[in-house]
């Protein structure tokens, strides 16, 4: 015997073996899921194999050409105690067998493995998130065997692989008529509810009824002689056995989208929202786009591929076509049908596709008109649905006003912020409800950048915002330097950081205050020079502050400079900054500045308390000191000499 064909036995990747670990013995609270992904698994078999036929790529040994040729079917076998999935697609060699059920490539799997907890609802959802679906079987069964014939291979070239899930498998080469893949699922004691056609029905409905091909068990009849139920040579179809999306909208329900989307999130909750269109004009598609209410655990991951799932004339294409929608919105879930792509379309061909770029079009402002759908539920306080989108996938619209400037404008009115009005950071205030209760003399949309909400709400440089009762919105996540880059007015009121320049300051005061800083200024001139002079390293100039109300000392970046957080955040992800020298502004009225003035000139310890006025503005800025270690041992001199 053929050293390739004879029986073998391997050892499952250490991953595998803590996954198998895990759905044996964890993962309890949701069994019937283990189906759902196997249908699932079966399905994709018959997308790929055909797309493989329609597409000219693949020519199977058998004859299965057309979309009624494919189908999906459950077997019970009481007397064995078995449960069989069995479908016409694709099928996996030998080699493809011990690849996709030996090893798991996808780098997810570490992550699923970490997070699977206590919470067994939670875990069993995880499971489809990450490509494991396939291991799911054994929840349920204590041992399973899989039969296997590629399309495209000879009847004698199939496979068998099997295994206990106690860390081992065998591989052997088998005769198989027909082409395709038959998984069996060896029961655990206890599990025989699998074995009934009612459960089945169930399960099937609930989870797998959107599925494009025939689902089939076989018919059961009654037999009154014998006093059970007799199984009949015969096929029954159980779902629905076609696209969910060609269906009008009109013969569809709340949960029959619910469940779709639950198949395309694996089970990942109830969307927040839905569209389902059919668009007529020079492209013609069929979009079904949902948003989430949960954001997946990888939605950072840049190297996720992440999108809708292609389909062209109901034939599947792809299962992550990202060209359809820009990358902000990588978020949103859904399927896009054309009409007019041929079905030989690659990644490459979508870039360059006209039909591409109109469906990207559309499908884009779709999920915004679906959003600013949303938006208006801000004002119920019993289901403020907006809110709790914005907390998940707030930050990745911020990066849709740097990138789609063509949206912008719709774009700036979704954002949400944090504000010197609201009560805590969880309450947000839109650029439009800021504008409108702004100050008659007010010209500008005043902001702030921080490390943190309490970091900002500690900032001194809020101090004459409070004093003047003007709302400051309280930016803390590190995309919004950037964002602001982008986007630099709104409703015809320009945006200002309040720890930029004069931040206009001089627009806010009343003739007296204006006189009485320049006189300030013009009366303790040698005072401020002195400081200048031991600072001048470090700094760029010593001004007296218009915006400080009870702290002594703040720093401000230059007008039109790098702000200093965005230097700092630049710093700690280790690429390099441009030098700027910011600004020291002194409070005049400040008891400790009126003790650093009163200095005489020949005062040993002047430069001591100008380096601990410069290292205290550093600190409250959110920055760290340039060396914090003569910075204790300053100030731990000058407290002793007080």
């Amino acid at each position: 015997m053929n050293a390739a064909t004879q029986k073998e036995t391997l050892g499952f990747q250490a991953e595998v073996q803590r996954l198998l670990h895990l759905m044996i013995h964890a993962l309890y609270s949701n069994k019937e899921i283990f189906l759902r992904e196997l249908i699932s698994n079966a399905s994709d078999a018959c997308d790929k194999l055909r797309f493989g036929i329609n597409s000219g790529h693949l020519k199977p040994a058998l004859s299965t050409t057309n979309a009624n040729d494919f189908t999906i079917r459950l077997r019970a076998d009481k007397a064995a105690r078995t449960l069989s999935i069995e479908d016409n697609g694709i099928g996996m060699s030998r080699e493809e067998a011990i690849q996709h059920l030996g090893t798991i490539a996808k780098s997810g799997t570490r992550d699923f493995i970490a997070q699977l907890s206590g919470d067994q609802a939670k875990d069993a959802q995880l499971i489809g998130q990450f490509g494991v679906g396939f291991y799911s079987a054994f929840i349920v069964a204590e041992r399973v065997t899989v039969e296997s014939r590629r399309a495209d291979a000879p009847a004698d070239s199939a496979v068998r692989w099997e295994s206990d899930g106690s860390g081992e498998f065998s591989v052997e080469t088998i005769e198989k008529d027909q082409i395709g893949t038959c998984l069996t699922l060896h029961l655990r004691e206890g599990e025989d509810e699998w074995l009934s056609s009612w459960k089945l029905r169930e399960v099937v409905k609930r989870y797998s009824d959107h599925i494009a091909f025939p689902i089939q068990i076989q018919q059961e009849s009654w037999d009154a002689e014998k006093q059970t139920m007799e199984v009949k040579d015969e096929w029954e179809t159980i779902n629905q056995a076609n696209a969910l999306w060609t269906r009008s909208k009109s013969e569809l329900s709340a949960e029959d989208y619910e469940r779709f989307f639950e198949s395309l999130s694996f089970g990942n909750g109830k969307p927040l929202k839905w569209a389902h269109h059919r668009v007529e004009g020079r492209s013609e598609y069929t979009q079904l786009l949902y948003l989430p209410r949960q954001a997946p655990h990888d939605l950072w991951d840049r190297n996720q591929k992440r999108g809708l799932k292609l389909y062209v004339r109901r034939v599947f294409i792809m299962e992550d076509a990202e060209q359809l929608l820009p990358a902000y919105l990588r978020f949103v879930q859904g399927v896009v049908d054309s009409s007019d792509l041929p079905l030989n379309v690659s990644r490459e061909l979508l870039q360059e596709s006209r039909d591409v770029k109109a469906i990207r079009e559309g499908c884009t402002k779709r999920v915004l008109s679906m959003l600013e759908e949303l938006a208006e539920s801000e004002n119920d306080q019993d289901q403020n649905d907006y809110a709790l989108f914005w907390r998940e996938f707030g930050n990745t619209l911020k990066e849709g006003v740097a990138e789609d400037f063509a949206n912008q404008e719709r774009l700036a009115k979704l954002l949400r912020f944090a504000s010197t009005q609201q009560d805590s950071s969880e309450q947000t205030v839109s650029l439009a409800a800021y504008v409108a209760r702004m100050k008659p003399e007010q010209e500008h949309i005043y902001y702030l950048t921080a490390e943190s909400y309490a970091a900002a709400l500690a900032s001194p440089h809020l101090e004459i915002f409070r004093k003047k009762g003007i709302e400051v919105l309280l930016l803390t996540d590190r995309v919004d330097e950037w964002m602001l880059s982008y986007l630099s007015s709104f409703a015809e009121k320009s945006l200002q950081s309040i720890a930029k320049g004069s931040a206009n300051l001089d627009k806010l005061a009343d003739d007296t205050e204006k006189q009485a800083q320049a006189t300030a200024t013009e009366a303790h001139k040698p005072f401020i020079e002195r400081l200048q002079q031991a600072l001048q390293e470090q700094i760029k100039s010593v001004q007296v502050s218009a915006r400080l109300v009870e702290s002594p000392v703040c720093i401000v970046a230059e007008e039109g400079a790098m702000s200093l957080h965005l230097q700092r955040m630049l710093k700690a992800a280790g690429q390099q900054a441009p030098v700027s020298k910011p600004i020291l502004e002194i409070n005049l009225e400040h008891p400790l500045i009126q003790r650093v003035r009163a200095l005489p000139d020949e005062a040993t310890d002047f430069q001591d308390w100008a380096a601990l006025l410069l290292d205290q503005a550093i600190l409250a800025e959110g920055g760290q000191p340039q060396d914090p270690a003569a910075f204790v041992k300053r100030l731990n001199k000058l407290l002793i000499a007080a």
